[in-house]
């Protein structure tokens, strides 16, 4: 026997699951994305900090810096 009431709930609670998944996808993706930009960020900044240094270096082995 088809119970079409039956039929419209089990789509609306599926429909509804589906959603609920699909949100929580995206804002895992979101977070990861988030976290990969705040970790190159940081390793940009310790790049930028060991040139420094090593321009630093430089100055004080060639006689440059007064």
């Amino acid at each position: 026997m088809y119970c079409s009431l039956c039929n419209a709930k089990l789509l609306k609670t599926a429909s509804y699951n589906a959603g609920q998944a699909k949100g929580q996808a995206q804002e895992k993706a979101s977070n990861a994305a988030q976290s990969a930009k705040e970790s190159m960020q940081e390793a940009g900044q310790q790049m930028m900090a060991k040139a420094e240094g090593v321009a630093e270096a430089m100055k004080n082995t060639s006689g440059m810096k007064k």
